[in-house]
């Protein structure tokens, strides 16, 4: 017999044998489960805010850029020596920029007239005792003079680690009781976590502009709750 028609004979053989096991291969190993439920659910825990960011600017207008920037130097120093003395940490004063350009005033009959130069440096200050935010921001004010403005003021949770904890159990929670629920309308039985996912997103908080004073004369920031979430994604097999 020819041996080039027995190796055909024999490569089809062994296609065919692999092809009969990949058709006849179980149905347990087929991937993932024939049916399941996907269930969103969040928990939101209500925590009062333990830091409070102050953002702020020095700015002077003179008529060079040099005197200008030395004014404001000068400002931003006096704000720092506050804030170092009232227990404010130097790792918790950041720069955010320094800048000085023309300045001009518009007229009809002028049009376009330099006035100066306006230099500013903005910073953001973090406050770790939100009790003693007003009292700084007073304190600040009256270091900096007319040169310093106030850009904002902001609660925010610094540490969110206990309360991310407790939002992660609640959401786990309220998972399991909407499943339950379609389990019951449906007449099945929920089987094991085939997974979870956790979504997060960045949390913003809109400042709060504290150039108020209360009738006190001092200003009182109020802190109030704000929420922390976790959004998660279960899905579990059906029985």
């Amino acid at each position: 017999m020819n041996g080039n028609f027995v190796k055909r004979v024999a490569v089809l053989a062994i296609a065919l044998s692999l092809l009969g096991g990949v058709a006849l291969a179980p149905a347990s190993m087929a991937a993932g489960p024939s049916r399941y439920i996907t269930i969103s659910a969040e928990g939101t825990i209500k925590v009062a805010p333990d830091a409070v960011r102050i953002n702020a600017t020095a700015t002077s207008v003179a008529a060079t850029s040099k005197e200008a920037l030395s004014t404001t130097a000068s400002t931003a120093a006096a704000v720092r020596a506050i804030l170092l003395a009232n227990a404010v940490a130097s790792k918790d004063i950041a720069s955010q920029s320094v800048s000085v350009y023309p300045e001009y005033s518009y007229t009809q009959d002028k049009g376009q007239v330099l006035i100066g130069y306006r230099a500013s440096q903005s910073f953001v200050i973090v406050i770790h005792k939100a009790n003693t935010a007003g009292s700084i921001v007073d304190l600040i004010v009256t270091a900096g003079g007319d040169n310093l403005l106030l850009n904002g003021v902001t609660p925010y949770v610094l540490d969110s680690s206990k309360a991310t904890i407790a939002a992660r159990s609640l959401a786990v929670k309220n998972a399991k009781i909407k499943a339950s629920s379609y389990t019951t309308l449906l007449g099945v039985k929920l089987g094991k976590v085939n997974y979870l996912i956790e979504n997060s997103s960045p949390v913003t908080y809109p400042p709060i502009y504290a150039a108020a004073k209360d009738s006190g004369g001092s200003t009182q920031i109020d802190l109030g709750l704000q929420d922390v979430t976790v959004s998660i994604s279960v899905q579990w097999s059906l029985l």
